[in-house]
């Protein structure tokens, strides 16, 4: 069956598991995002880099720094609402974010080691929250609702997943192994 490139996981859909086994496991594939993203990019070289996953797609570098750009503003929702009641997050326009000038002239390490750095934090606030933790919430003002920790915990696990899995697959339909 041909997968769709933009989405070689499928689209990320809520499940509403909340057990401490869901959230040990969603934890670890965000604790091993790094390793994984680091693994997809090995050896490629500045040509392969500039290469879109999909036809009219993001480049594997814009890839690469989209992953921090994402997760970096995960991470301060998800402190903004350890420490405040259902605040009222910022959306951020990842297209436009993906054309400024530092996705085309930072070399993929910096953001692979920001990623690193960045989930080695993140991970830490994760794995000390407590059942009352996850079910607090923040406001999206683009979704016009309240989302739950749990949820966006689930949301970030397969969003570092799906990313890592369109460079994959990128690199096994050009043969580049």
């Amino acid at each position: 069956a041909m997968t769709d490139p933009r989405y070689p996981i499928g689209k990320f859909t809520y499940d509403g598991v909340v057990s401490p086994e869901a959230r040990a496991r969603r934890i670890e594939e965000i604790a091993e995002a790094p390793a994984a993203l680091r693994r997809a990019v090995h050896g490629l070289d500045a040509t392969q880099l500039e290469t879109p996953y999909r036809e009219g797609g993001w480049t594997v570098r814009q890839v690469v720094h989209h992953l921090p750009d994402s997760h970096l503003n995960a991470y301060v929702r998800f402190k903004l609402a350890l420490t405040e009641d259902v605040p009222l997050v910022k959306p951020y326009d990842q297209a436009r974010w993906a054309e400024l000038d530092d996705t085309r002239s930072v070399r993929v390490e910096v953001s692979l080691s920001l990623l690193e750095a960045l989930h080695a934090r993140w991970v830490a606030v994760l794995r000390a929250m407590t059942d009352a933790d996850w079910r607090r919430a923040y406001r999206h003002p683009e979704y016009d609702r309240v989302i739950a920790l749990d949820e966006v915990l689930a949301m970030y696990a397969h969003h570092g997943r799906h990313h890592v899995a369109q460079i994959t697959g990128l690199r096994e339909r050009q043969g580049w192994n």
